[in-house]
């Protein structure tokens, strides 16, 4: 029980440094940001949740988002890291760091 809480708030109620990790290398729209964080977290954000954060994150400026064509297909939404983004990340990975140092006993 404990530890199935920890994880979901180390990864459901934790999702926008998940998401920054990932726009920092590059644009990405929605459905590909949750398949990165599967694939390279190995865990799987719910649909709702992952576009919720994705909204709060554009609307506080540490995303910005740009409309891109497909050809033969509707236009995606693509999200791009800020750099007030780029520094929430940073801020939140040293937090993270910090904790878990402590934690530790390093």
């Amino acid at each position: 029980m404990a530890i199935r809480r920890l994880k979901k708030k180390t990864t459901v109620e934790l999702l926008w440094p998940y998401f920054l990790k990932l726009l920092k290398k590059r644009p990405m729209y929605g459905y590909e940001l949750r398949q990165k964080v599967i694939e390279q977290f190995g865990w799987k954000p719910a649909t709702v949740t992952s576009y919720l954060v994705l909204y709060r994150l554009q609307r506080g400026g540490y995303v910005t988002i740009e409309w891109r064509e497909q050809r033969g297909k509707p236009a995606r939404k693509y999200y791009k890291i800020t750099r007030k983004g780029e520094d929430l990340l940073e801020e939140g990975i040293k937090y993270l760091k910090e904790f878990s140092s402590k934690l530790l006993g390093k």
